[in-house]
């Protein structure tokens, strides 16, 4: 039963992506940044429901850029589930854009992307980055640098805090969770770390029951004289405790 059901979810998935992407190809160009926005928040949604995923959001998020979201990193589903509780632009690593489809969907939805083992690139997107937060954007990245366990944070890396200290912009800090809806406890089933492969993390996710996307807003921040080392190392402070909270 398992099976089938992730089976079928997937094939309807594969769908809706497919028609993500001709949406992005044939129409995206004609359409308004928030027109394009308000698409890629929709379809994000879909892909949740499609996937037999449930989402909660809990705190206030910023009405409108600029703003630079901080989160935690637990899955590849992390960036659907953001998407689908807001629209921002994310940074990912560069390999993103050369994965089957979702690297085509990802380009489409304005991600940015860094070489994480090149600190020219880094310094690169710093600067892209803020030029982006400049011109009002809700930016978002996952300062851990890849995903964690889901139990708790790794370090924060503080590179791309930066462009928030130059732009001049808050930082919201966010949480994210995967959780069971029955019991409440928190579902391993989307992780996707150490030597966990992404068709197997998807298959898990999709044959799972009752899993619920959970996103947490923090309070936004303003970097009021700290540069950016001590700034990563509150934001870390504070999503892990926005992690600890419970729906």
């Amino acid at each position: 039963m398992r099976h089938a059901r992730a089976l079928w979810r997937l094939l309807r998935l594969i769908g809706h992506g497919a028609a993500g992407l001709w949406t992005i190809r044939t129409r995206f160009a004609g359409w308004a940044p928030r027109q394009r926005e308000q698409a890629v928040q929709a379809w994000a949604a879909r892909v949740l429901e499609l996937s037999g995923i449930g989402l909660q959001v809990s705190g206030e998020p910023m009405a409108a850029g600029p703003v630079l979201l901080v989160a935690n990193h637990i899955s590849w589903l992390d960036i659907v589930v953001m998407h689908a509780a807001g629209y921002c632009r994310f940074v990912s690593k560069a390999d993103v854009a050369h994965w089957p489809l979702i690297g085509s969907l990802a380009t489409g939805a304005g991600t940015l992307y860094i070489e994480r083992a090149s600190r020219r690139d880094a310094m690169r997107v710093v600067h892209h980055m803020r030029d982006r937060l400049a011109a009002g954007d809700v930016v978002a990245i996952f300062p851990e640098g890849t995903t964690g366990d889901g139990r708790a944070l790794l370090p924060f890396h503080a590179n791309l805090v930066q462009a928030a200290i130059s732009a001049d912009v808050p930082v919201q800090p966010l949480a994210l969770r995967f959780a069971d809806a029955k019991t409440g406890a928190t579902s391993f089933a989307p992780s996707f770390v150490g030597d966990e492969t992404l068709v197997g993390s998807v298959w898990r996710t999709l044959a799972a029951e009752g899993l619920v996307a959970q996103v947490r807003y923090g309070v936004p921040q303003y970097h009021e004289g700290r540069d950016r080392r001590a700034w990563a190392q509150a934001l870390h402070a504070e999503v892990e405790w926005l992690h600890r909270q419970t729906f």
